[in-house]
């Protein structure tokens, strides 16, 4: 039988692997976006979990962007 281990990551390696904002992984983990767990003061974040969370969007997202907002009426 083989176990399938969960690559975790702490928020620095998470932010450093993925390209993403140190600031928004935490967010993402104190809105309960993403799956982690708590290891003492340390937060560990399932690199998979946050991949399939990416690919999904969290609805917020235009075009991949985090925070960049789609607005239907052109702005001059």
């Amino acid at each position: 039988m083989i176990i399938e281990v969960p690559t975790m990551l702490t928020i620095k390696e998470t932010a450093a692997r993925t390209g993403l904002a140190e600031h928004y992984v935490r967010k993402c983990c104190i809105n309960n976006k993403i799956t982690y767990i708590r290891c003492g003061k340390r937060i560990l974040v399932n690199l998979e979990k946050l991949v399939e969370f990416l690919n999904s969007g969290d609805g917020n997202e235009t075009n991949g962007i985090p925070g960049k907002h789609h607005y239907d009426k052109h702005v001059r």
